[in-house]
């Protein structure tokens, strides 16, 4: 196999399911667990948002550290964090819990703009959204398994959890530690200091360059879904006469692993805005969620359909957009400003339980999915544009 189905590729890809493994479990753990100690979902909410908070946060600045000094040389540190985070879980309350969500936030940042820049630069313009989508993909497998093993532990006992956060730090820091990179991607992107472009006018390109500014509002917004999805399925789930969350989640993991893999050469790589396709994935969006809001009268099979087409969204809009992002951003600073759009995603998911869980606090669950649809249903509206600029007219007519 080549490209990006190469042998070095797939380690990698092994490596972040390994990484990713931990939040799968966590997901469902947390939220039961802020329960069992009287938390509301407010409170939840804001622990659970905290992780990717955090990790917007620092995305930015790992792009330009990354961009600095190469991506292979920051990840033995990344995993040392993280792996201290998930042993921090196994011996705190809530407070403590908060602290662990922020250190993943730290060092996910850092590790997810690590290898993706790495991959994006190694593979070939045609083969970029299959590494992306590939990436993407290994991180949603533990999904499929993780949250029935998460109800499993919780039944079980707390203790399993301290074994199996154990276990997963270290596997993670081993298989890490030797991991390796080809030589062009071991080096930094750019050692030419006049390259280099200043992360803080980079902001402001969130706003100035139209196709960042679409492709960040479209990826925030789907990410509020998505976020009040993780976070309060386990207790909506128990509100349903025969809903069960492992199942919602593992059947929406599942989707995405299954849709990355399956469409991974539909998704479009060659620089041009489709609207249809946005669209479409839009639409697709704010079906699931009104699936899921629905299902508290209509019943498990809305629930679960839901779940399936939540993960057929999943799978298609955060690769195309990131694809289409590599084309259209300029050479000189990409990384910095694909960190600012995937650090949207991450505010995004932790908006979705810091936003979301005051108004499930004030009406209810299903009222709450409802806003979740009405979202998706704007950004259907947003995602069309009538024009059809190239990459090559759109850096003429800009820079």
């Amino acid at each position: 196999m080549s490209g990006a189905m190469s042998w070095p590729f797939l380690r990698l890809y092994m490596l972040v399911l390994l990484y990713f493994s931990a939040n799968s479990i966590l997901n469902v753990i947390i939220p039961l667990q802020g329960e069992s100690l009287g938390a509301s979902n407010t409170t939840i909410g804001l622990i659970m948002g905290a992780y990717l908070f955090t990790t917007m946060f620092f995305r930015p600045w790992a792009g330009h550290i990354i961009q600095k000094h190469g991506p292979i040389k920051l990840l033995r540190i990344i995993l040392i964090i993280n792996g201290f985070a998930l042993i921090l879980y196994t011996f705190t309350g809530l407070g403590g819990f908060l602290v662990a969500r922020m250190l993943q936030g730290v060092s996910t940042a850092f590790f997810s703009m690590a290898l993706q820049i790495g991959i994006i630069d190694a593979l070939p313009e045609k083969d970029r959204s299959q590494g992306i989508s590939l990436y993407s993909l290994f991180s949603y497998i533990p999904g499929i398994i993780g949250p029935i093993l998460a109800l499993g532990i919780w039944q079980g006992g707390m203790d399993y959890f301290t074994v199996v956060m154990i276990a997963i730090a270290i596997f993670t820091g081993l298989f890490g530690y030797s991991a390796k990179m080809d030589k062009a991607e071991a080096q930094p992107v750019t050692n030419n200091a006049e390259q280099e472009v200043s992360m803080f006018k980079s902001f402001s390109q969130l706003v100035k360059n139209p196709f960042l500014f679409k492709c960040s509002v479209l990826m925030l917004v789907a990410s509020i879904v998505f976020g009040a999805i993780t976070t309060f399925i386990p207790l909506y789930a128990t509100q349903l006469k025969s809903g069960n969350a492992g199942i919602y989640l593992m059947l929406q993991a599942g989707t995405v692993v299954f849709a990355r893999f399956a469409l991974r050469k539909k998704i479009p790589s060659d620089g041009k805005w489709h609207s249809s396709f946005i669209m479409g994935t839009m639409f697709i969006l704010a079906v699931a969620a009104q699936c899921v809001s629905f299902s508290i009268t209509g019943g498990a099979i809305f629930f679960y359909v839901g779940a399936i087409l939540m993960g057929t969204a999943q799978a298609l809009l955060y690769p195309t957009l990131t694809t289409y992002l590599t084309f259209v951003l300029p050479q000189m600073n990409r990384n910095v400003l694909l960190g600012l759009f995937i650090a949207m995603a991450d505010l995004g998911v932790s908006l979705g339980g810091v936003i979301m869980g005051p108004i499930a606090d004030l009406s209810s669950y299903s009222f709450m999915y409802m806003i979740c649809a009405s979202l998706g249903v704007a950004m259907i509206i947003f995602a069309y544009d009538r024009r059809k600029m190239f990459v090559g007219e759109y850096k003429k007519n800009f820079f």
